[in-house]
């Protein structure tokens, strides 16, 4: 309605467009140069993302066939992971990792630093899906803050419980993969669920 103008969308597009390149940096950190890390990043957010946003969000035929997202489970968070493959596929493997005897787990260096990390994602997706509501309507607004808060924790708590069970020991790794998978689910219809549905 005659306040969401070509610079409103030209900056929550380039935002969508920098999560992409976020989304490779974790499958390619510590094993690629900043430049051509950059140079992956112009092409991906100048050519890939415009093109695949568009096939939704720009009434291409991703849209014409019915397709639903939201805010980006598949077009922002699918196609930063199939870059993700493609860097990981291109690199190879992490040195170490895979040893004669099966794979080695690398931890992470902080939990602490992992866990902060995973919270400032959570409060920044209220942004993300709730930006994506594209207006202040407090009902949807406040409905789509509740669906996404209640997957993250969801997905939490899941983790927690499954890796309890198949590892016979709670991981914090895993109760923080399991938060932002909750996250990432709930994003392509967190306007459109109910909250038994958001928690599933």
């Amino acid at each position: 309605g005659g306040n969401y103008t070509y610079y409103t969308d030209f900056i929550f597009q380039g935002m969508f467009a920098a999560t992409c390149c976020t989304i490779v940096s974790g499958a390619v950190a510590e094993r690629i140069k900043l430049l051509p890390f950059l140079f992956f990043c112009l092409l991906f957010v100048s050519l890939s993302y415009p093109i695949t946003g568009y096939w939704k969000w720009g009434a291409g035929w991703l849209d014409a066939k019915g397709f639903y997202d939201f805010a980006g489970s598949t077009l922002v968070h699918a196609v930063g992971g199939w870059g993700a493959l493609a860097g990981a596929i291109l690199l190879g493997p992490r040195t170490g990792k895979y040893v004669e005897k099966g794979i080695k787990p690398i931890p992470g260096h902080s939990m602490p630093l992992a866990s902060v990390g995973v919270f400032l994602l959570w409060f920044g997706w209220f942004g993300f899906n709730g930006g994506s509501v594209l207006s202040a309507d407090p009902d949807l607004v406040s409905l789509v803050f509740v669906t996404t808060s209640l997957a993250a924790a969801a997905g939490g708590v899941g983790a927690f419980l499954v890796s309890k069970l198949v590892y016979k020991s709670f991981d914090l790794g895993m109760v923080l993969n399991g938060i932002l998978g909750g996250l990432v689910g709930i994003t392509a219809s967190a306007d459109g669920v109910l909250v038994s549905d958001a928690l599933l």
